[in-house]
């Protein structure tokens, strides 16, 4: 069994190999500065793993690991266009340093790869993976829609937000899952119960990432805390201040609201908000906007929920995983995963 580092170690050694087609260079060169900005290799990790702890080689699971990998930074080229995003772990996003027609075009070609990449399993499986894989897809346009229509509603509940994060984020880790255990030889039945460990980790861990947007420490977290709450972002945690909160709180977040770094106080001259996305901390009104609705949180216990939450979740995908006829090593492995997901600090 190969730990987290050896899998993504197998996995950037794939990925180092891939070379794209040179014709035309200017559709592929967004393709390898996306892939080239790194990350945690999280979901192509999920699949080898669980091709492994299944009986199976992860090297027999590539293909269904590159075409994970692909779709997600496919999502995220055509994400930051619509987010306007400036940086992308901690570099200018693929619009702003090519330009918004490249980002859409290389996207694009992203998503048909994976599709060309899920075909590189057992020919028997193929029609089913291709079925799994492509609801996913659908699952996580159909979130992303969801997550923009809630940007003109001020009324979006608990249970709309959890399935907005269902199907934006959680979603692809359960079929990082249920794609890595099918190749490696896991039965439907055991495959399912991983998928559900992913979709509910998934869900927890976009909660806690919602709790370090607030709450987290910036040397750790690795940006400024309070993007979500500059931008007016229908967090989990607002959600529910919105919900809990006294008249008082109510009022007093929604003259924030909306704002951007403007609020019931007064902007100090000459200062702007800067954007979330920069690398800049917030100016002075912004903190201003971040202190006072972080402020109503504490009041509403509104961090305490989302720790429930986030447990309530973890609690959902353990029992998952205790379905899955895993043996008692391969099960401690996923645990131990579940668990350095969710004490993240980054």
């Amino acid at each position: 069994m190969n730990t987290l580092d050896q899998y993504r170690t197998l996995f950037n050694q794939a990925l180092e190999q891939w070379t794209p087609p040179d014709h035309p260079r200017t559709l592929y060169e967004p393709v390898r500065y996306i892939l080239d900005l790194g990350g945690k290799r999280l979901r192509p990790v999920l699949v080898l793993m669980a091709a492994e702890i299944s009986g199976g080689r992860a090297e027999d699971a590539m293909g269904p690991a590159m075409a994970i990998e692909w779709f997600h930074n496919f999502s995220l080229l055509h994400d930051d266009i619509m987010d306007q995003a400036a940086l992308r772990r901690g570099k200018p996003t693929v619009h702003e340093f090519f330009s918004p027609n490249a980002a859409i075009l290389s996207g694009d070609v992203m998503l048909v790869d994976a599709f060309r990449f899920i075909s590189q399993v057992q020919p028997a499986l193929f029609p089913e993976l291709l079925d799994r894989f492509s609801r996913m897809a659908v699952e996580v346009c159909q979130g992303q829609q969801l997550d923009m229509d809630f940007e003109q509603r001020l009324n979006v509940t608990r249970s709309e937000y959890l399935e907005m994060i269902r199907l934006k984020t959680a979603v692809l880790l359960g079929c990082s899952l249920y794609c890595g255990a099918r190749t490696g030889g896991a039965t439907v039945e055991q495959a399912e119960s991983l998928y559900k460990f992913g979709e509910q980790l998934g869900l927890a861990f976009q909660l806690r990432d919602d709790l370090l947007d607030t709450y987290g420490d910036p040397d750790k977290f690795g940006k400024h805390v309070g993007g979500d709450i500059l931008q007016d972002k229908k967090t989990y945690l607002l959600i529910h201040a919105l919900e809990t909160a006294t008249p008082e709180d109510h009022r007093m977040l929604m003259s924030w609201v909306g704002r951007g770094g403007e609020g019931p106080a007064a902007t100090p001259t000459g200062t702007t908000a800067t954007d979330p996305g920069q690398s800049k901390p917030a100016q002075p009104a912004s903190q201003a906007k971040i202190a006072a609705v972080r402020a109503v949180f504490d009041r509403s216990r509104t961090r305490q929920a989302a720790e429930s939450a986030i447990h309530d979740h973890h609690t959902r995908a353990l029992e998952a995983l205790a379905l899955a006829g895993l043996s008692s090593a391969n099960e401690n492995v996923l645990r131990d995963l579940a668990e350095e997901m969710l004490v993240r600090e980054q």
